[in-house]
C-alpha cells in the first residue's frame, strides 16, 4: 500500500509536465496561426491605409515609375554643364555611369547581401532587432532597397496616419511601409537599376543630392571616375552628412573613410596591403566646390536666362527646379572662359589705374566736376538692406543711424581676392562705388548664337547685368548707324566732306547748335572721305551727314538693323546720346557682318526633358534689314578704323591685324562716363562697355576714360585668345563679299587727305546739354 502511494506520487508530476508542455505547444500553434493570419492582414491594412491609421502608400504607377525632384541643367554648345537650377541639387546617372569601385564600396558598407535578398534582408533584420534588445547595436536592418523606398517616398515624413503619434508604433509602421515598397521595387527593377536609383536619391551634404553632384562637389569628378578612397569618403557621408563631412569634420571623415576601406577589404575587393596604402592617403579636397549661381562660368548669363526659362516653364506647365530639364545653350564654354579671363586681366589693371588717378578723391562728381554731397548715404537708402532697417527701427531713428554706421565683420571683393575686414553698411557702399564695371557679349553674326556673355566683374558682389539689363549712351559707337543710313541713301564710302561743323536749329537758348570735334575745335577745313571721318571719329563729318539725311531716317535705320531702345530723333543723336545696351549694339553690328540679314541674338537652341525627349527647338528671328551691298560697304567703313591713318582701332595688336580684316569702332560718352568698343571679324562680333555703376563715377581726365583705353583692350585680349585656341574654328579671314559684286569704288586712297598724323578721338563734352 505504501509502495503504491509512492508510485502514484511519482506519476503525477510527469502527467502534469506533459499537460503543461501540451498547453505550450497549443499556445505556440495558436500564436503561429495568428501570426500567419494577422501579419498578412496587418500588412494588407497598411498597404490600403485602413481607416487612415497608417497614412497613404504610393500608387502602383508611382512604384513602377518612381520620381524624384531633379535639377535642370544648363549646357554649353560644347557639352559642358554651365550650371543647374534646383531646390535640391540633384542629377541622374545610370548604372553604367558608376565606377565599379563605387558600387563595390556601397555594397561592402551598406548591404553586402544585396544580390541575395529580394528587398528585405531577414538576417540583417534579426541582427538589428537582437542588437536593440541587448543594447548591442551592430548595424541597421535596412537594405539598400528599403533605403531607396524612404528616399523616393519619404515614408518617415509624409503620408502619416493617426497611429504615427503612438510611441513605438510609428517605427513599426515606417518599417512595414519600407518592406512593402522595397518588395515592389525589387519586382519592377533590376538590381543594377536599384543601385543607380539609390545613388541618384541620397544626400551627401554640401548642397549635393545624388552621386553626380556629390562627385563634382567634393572631387571635381564624374561618378565613373571615382576610386576606392574617394568612394569610401562619399559612402561614409551616408552615415552623417555633417558628422563625416570632410570640410567641416576632416578627422571624422578620415576615420569613417578608413572604416569603409576595412569593409571593402573584408569583402575581398582590395588586399590588406592596398587598404593600408589607401588608409595612409589624405583626403584630397583641392577641387571641392559647392555649386551656386555665383560660381563657375557665365554667372551673369545664367541669371539673365533664368527669367526666360521660368516664363517658358510656366507656359508649358513644367518646374524648372524639379523636372530635370536639359537646356542647351549657344554659349561656348571655351570662349566664355576666354572672355572672362580677358575681362579679369584688363579690369584688374584698369582698377589700379583708376585708384591711382583718383589719388584719394571721390569718383562721384557732378557736371562741374564737384563732389556730389551725401552721395553714399543717398545710395544706401536705395538698397533693400536700408528698407529692412526702416521697417525694423523706423525712418530717422537713432537706432537706424547707429546700425548704418556701426562696423561689423564682413568679406568684401577685391581684385587681389576676397578680404575679411570691418565695415559699416555705409562704408560698404562707399567701398563698392569705387569699382569700375563692364559688360561684354560675343556673337556669331551668321547664326545669332551668343558665344560669350560677361555681365560684370564679379557676380557674387555685383549682381547687375551690364549686357542686357544695363543701358548707357553709346557715344561714337552709334555713328555707324548714321553712316549706314547715308550709304543707303547713296553716299559712297569715298564721298568727300570738309571738316567743318554744321549748324543745327534747335529748341532752347541758344537756338542753334554746332558740334565741335574732340579737340574742342570746329574743324580743320581739310577735305575727308566719310570713311576717314568715321575711322577718326570726327564729329563734324558725322553731324553733316545727320543734317543732310535727317535724324528720323537715322532712327529708322538703327531700329531696322537691330536697335530696340527708344531713340531721340535729335541732331545730337549722331554723337550717341540715346541709351542702348551691349546686347542691342552687338546684334545691330552683326547685321553688317551677315550680308544685311538681321539675326536676333539668342542663347537657347533646345530644351529636353529628363529622358532626352526634345520639348522645343528654338530658332532666331531674322529679317533682311539692309541690302548685302550696304552691309558690305559698312564693313569697309568699319575697317577704316584699322586701316586709315588716325583710325581709332589702329592701336590693336599687330598679331590681330596681320592677314586679317577687322572692323571696329570706339566710343566714349559724357565726361568719359562710358567707354565702348565693338569689334567685327568675319565670324564674330563682340561688344564691350566699361564704366562706373553710375554716370557720375568716372575718370576725371577724359583721356584715361576713352573707349580706346577702357574697352578696346578687352576685345584685343579676347580675340588673341580666340585665335590662339586650336580647339575653336575661328581663323583670320576677309569679309565675305556680296555675290553680285560691289557697285561703287571701295578704294578711297585717292580721295581726301591722309597727310595729317594727328589721331582724332571721341568727344569729351556733356552730351546731355546739346540736345
Amino acid at each position: 500500500m505504501e509502495s503504491t502511494n509512492k508510485a502514484n506520487k511519482t506519476k503525477e508530476p510527469v502527467s502534469s509536465r506533459k499537460g503543461i508542455l501540451g498547453w505550450i505547444i497549443r499556445i505556440s500553434w495558436i500564436i503561429c496561426l495568428c501570426l500567419l493570419l494577422l501579419v498578412p492582414f496587418y500588412v494588407y491594412t497598411v498597404s490600403v491605409d485602413l481607416f487612415g491609421l497608417y497614412g497613404g502608400m504610393p500608387s502602383l504607377r508611382a512604384l513602377e515609375n518612381p520620381e524624384n525632384d531633379l535639377s535642370s541643367e544648363l549646357i554649353s554648345s560644347d557639352g559642358l554643364v554651365l550650371g543647374r537650377y534646383f531646390r535640391f541639387n540633384r542629377s541622374q546617372v545610370t548604372y553604367e555611369q558608376l565606377s565599379p569601385e563605387l558600387v563595390n564600396t556601397l555594397l561592402s558598407s551598406e548591404d553586402h547581401r544585396f544580390y541575395e535578398h529580394s528587398g528585405i534582408d531577414f538576417q540583417g533584420l534579426m541582427r538589428a532587432v537582437v542588437g536593440k534588445l541587448t543594447f548591442n547595436y551592430a548595424g541597421g536592418g535596412s537594405t539598400i532597397t528599403m533605403q531607396l523606398a524612404e528616399n523616393l517616398f519619404r515614408t518617415m515624413t509624409e503620408n502619416q496616419g493617426t497611429l504615427y503619434s503612438v510611441p513605438g508604433v510609428r517605427d513599426i509602421i515606417i518599417k512595414t511601409k519600407e518592406w512593402i515598397i522595397a518588395a515592389q521595387l525589387e519586382r519592377n527593377f533590376t538590381k543594377e537599376e536599384i543601385i543607380a536609383m539609390y545613388f541618384n536619391t541620397v544626400s551627401f551634404g554640401s548642397n549635393s543630392y545624388g552621386i553626380k553632384t556629390a562627385a563634382e562637389t567634393f572631387f571635381g569628378k564624374q561618378p565613373d571616375q571615382l576610386n576606392y578612397q574617394e568612394s569610401a569618403v562619399l559612402v561614409g557621408l551616408l552615415q552623417g552628412t555633417t558628422t563625416f563631412n570632410p570640410i567641416r569634420n576632416y578627422d571624422n571623415s578620415l576615420s569613417k573613410r578608413n572604416q569603409v576601406l576595412l569593409k571593402i577589404e573584408r569583402h575581398g575587393h582590395i588586399t590588406n596591403a592596398e587598404r593600408d596604402s589607401l588608409a595612409n592617403l589624405p583626403i584630397d579636397l583641392t577641387k571641392y566646390s559647392v555649386a551656386n549661381q555665383n560660381k563657375g562660368l557665365a554667372t551673369y548669363f545664367r541669371t539673365v536666362i533664368t527669367r526666360d526659362l521660368l516664363e517658358w516653364c510656366a507656359e508649358n506647365n513644367l518646374d524648372l527646379y524639379e523636372d530635370g530639364l536639359r537646356i542647351f545653350t549657344t554659349i561656348d564654354s571655351r570662349m566664355q572662359q576666354h572672355a572672362e579671363d580677358a575681362v579679369n586681366e584688363h579690369m584688374g589693371a584698369l582698377q589700379k589705374i583708376f585708384y591711382d588717378h583718383l589719388d584719394g578723391r571721390q569718383p562721384w562728381v557732378d557736371d562741374q566736376g564737384k563732389i556730389i554731397p551725401n552721395f553714399v548715404e543717398s545710395r544706401f537708402k536705395r538698397t533693400e538692406h536700408y528698407r529692412n532697417l526702416v521697417k525694423k527701427y523706423g525712418e530717422g531713428s537713432d537706432s537706424l543711424r547707429i546700425v548704418m554706421t556701426t562696423k561689423k565683420p564682413m568679406t568684401v571683393f577685391s581684385w587681389e581676392g576676397e578680404i575679411d575686414t570691418l565695415m559699416s553698411p555705409l562704408d560698404s557702399v562707399h567701398y563698392y562705388k569705387h569699382f569700375l564695371q563692364t559688360g561684354m557679349m560675343s556673337m556669331d553674326p551668321h547664326t545669332g548664337h551668343i558665344k560669350a556673355w560677361v555681365g560684370g566683374i564679379n557676380h557674387k558682389y555685383f549682381k547687375y547685368d551690364h549686357v542686357r539689363q544695363g543701358k548707357r549712351q553709346p557715344g561714337s559707337t552709334f555713328k555707324p548707324f548714321v553712316y549706314g543710313a547715308a550709304i543707303e541713301y547713296g553716299y559712297p564710302p569715298c564721298y568727300e566732306l570738309v571738316d567743318a561743323s554744321p549748324t543745327f536749329q534747335v529748341v532752347g537758348d541758344p537756338p542753334t547748335w554746332s558740334p565741335p570735334n574732340s579737340d574742342g575745335t570746329y574743324g580743320t577745313g581739310e577735305k575727308l572721305t566719310i570713311r576717314e571721318g568715321m575711322a577718326r571719329s570726327i564729329n563734324t563729318v558725322t553731324a553733316q551727314l545727320m543734317q543732310q539725311i535727317g535724324p528720323e531716317n537715322v532712327v529708322e535705320f538703327a531700329h531696322r538693323v537691330g536697335i530696340d531702345s527708344d531713340l531721340d530723333a535729335v541732331p545730337a543723336l549722331c554723337l550717341g546720346v540715346s541709351d542702348v545696351s551691349v546686347f542691342e549694339l552687338v546684334g545691330a553690328y552683326s547685321t553688317f557682318a551677315n550680308n544685311g540679314l538681321y539675326t536676333e541674338p539668342y542663347y537657347i537652341t533646345r530644351i529636353e526633358d529628363k529622358n532626352g525627349n526634345v520639348l522645343e527647338n528654338f530658332v532666331p528671328k531674322t529679317r533682311q534689314a539692309i541690302s548685302p551691298q550696304t552691309a558690305y560697304k559698312m564693313l569697309y567703313m568699319l575697317r577704316g578704323g584699322v586701316e586709315e591713318r588716325g583710325g581709332t582701332s589702329q592701336g590693336l595688336s599687330l598679331e590681330l591685324k596681320i592677314d586679317n580684316e577687322i572692323g571696329g569702332k570706339t566710343g566714349t560718352t559724357n565726361n568719359a562716363s562710358d567707354g565702348w568698343y565693338v569689334g567685327v571679324t568675319r565670324d564674330l562680333v563682340t561688344g564691350v562697355w566699361v564704366g562706373g555703376d553710375e554716370r557720375s563715377i568716372h575718370f576725371r581726365n577724359w583721356n584715361y576714360g576713352q573707349g580706346a583705353k577702357t574697352a578696346r583692350p578687352i576685345w584685343d585680349i579676347y580675340m588673341r585668345k580666340i585665335y590662339a585656341d586650336d580647339s575653336l574654328s575661328y581663323v583670320k579671314a576677309p569679309f565675305q563679299r556680296p555675290a553680285e559684286g560691289i557697285d561703287v569704288e571701295l578704294d578711297c586712297s585717292q580721295y581726301g587727305t591722309d597727310e595729317s598724323d594727328s589721331v582724332q578721338v571721341e568727344e569729351p563734352w556733356d552730351l546731355e546739354q546739346i540736345q
